[in-house]
């Protein structure tokens, strides 16, 4: 569920993979392999720590359950 919140907020705010990067990277979280992080959020094999660092990262304060 995780993941599939995490890129549906992506996708409605316009950012990619290599956009995702560069936001964490400006709150201090080092992700720099692209394969990496789309292969982590695609499978969903991340923590919820990392959900948080990607939803501060994209300044997003609360998340959408539905449309």
């Amino acid at each position: 569920m995780k993941a599939t919140l995490l890129k549906a907020e992506l996708t409605r705010l316009g950012i990619g993979y290599e956009g995702l990067i560069e936001k964490l990277k400006a709150i201090g979280v080092d992700e720099s392999y692209n394969k990496g992080i789309a292969a982590k959020i695609n499978r969903g094999t991340f923590s919820f720590a990392f959900f948080m660092q990607c939803m501060k990262a994209i300044h997003q304060k609360t998340v959408r359950l539905e449309d």
